[in-house]
């Protein structure tokens, strides 16, 4: 197992199924790489064939959630792998399923924009994001941050990789505070009317990731080498 697995759905009482992606690679952060990207696809998959209301994103680490695109693969490899993880968000945007984040420790870079992905993003007090990518030849987040925070904030995390800890978060709208109910509430609510409010929700977001995806698949040779002079690899 490399990247995480899937838990099988939970039946809340009578309502509908909800599914886990439990990432649990410590020697690796739950770093991404190929493995990783379809374990994950298998568990949407999975979620979508068994009409899941909602899939749950998180860790078994204590002080990581995901700490991006393994920065120990060949360059040509983690460029490929920086493209999968756009389509998976693509998927992410278009799917039935409601994603939840559940973020504790640390998101940076890939594992950050999963965050940003998702549906809802809810932390605990100790977790943190960083969009790291323009140090090293990325334009990263500017499709998902500009809707949630705002330009000069998305501006801000995007253009410096600063660390944004769950008070900041939470306070500029990029997280909710970690409630165990949530995802029941979620289950609770009509398949129909959670399907159209996703759509609505999503509508502004899509063209630019696609735009972002494109611009960087085209420009993006995988190095990470700013991210070494810039002092952020994590």
């Amino acid at each position: 197992m490399t990247g995480g697995r899937n838990r099988s759905g939970e039946r809340l009482g009578r309502h509908s199924e909800v599914a886990e992606f439990l990432m649990s690679s410590e020697p690796r952060r739950n770093a991404v790489d190929h493995a990783f990207l379809d374990e994950l696809g298998r568990a949407i998959d999975d979620a979508e064939d068994r009409d899941c209301a909602a899939l749950v994103l998180r860790s078994a680490l204590p002080r990581v959630f995901c700490s991006g695109a393994d920065l120990t693969l060949p360059d040509a490899e983690r460029a490929d792998v920086s493209d999968r993880l756009y389509a998976t968000y693509q998927r992410m945007l278009g799917s039935p399923v409601i994603f939840v984040a559940d973020v504790a420790g640390a998101a940076v870079g890939g594992g950050a924009q999963l965050c940003l992905a998702a549906d809802i993003c809810m932390v605990t007090p100790d977790a943190w994001f960083r969009f790291a990518g323009a140090g090293h030849g990325l334009a990263v987040a500017a499709w998902g941050l500009v809707n949630a925070v705002g330009r000069h904030a998305a501006a801000d995390m995007c253009l410096t990789m600063r660390k944004v800890d769950a008070t900041e978060a939470i306070r500029l709208g990029l997280a909710t505070p970690r409630r165990d109910e949530l995802v029941a509430e979620i289950a609770r609510t009509d398949p129909a009317a959670r399907r159209r409010l996703k759509q609505l929700l999503n509508a502004a977001v899509r063209e630019p990731l696609e735009r972002e995806r494109t611009g960087n698949r085209e420009n993006w040779t995988g190095s990470i080498e700013g991210l070494h002079r810039w002092g952020r690899a994590e």
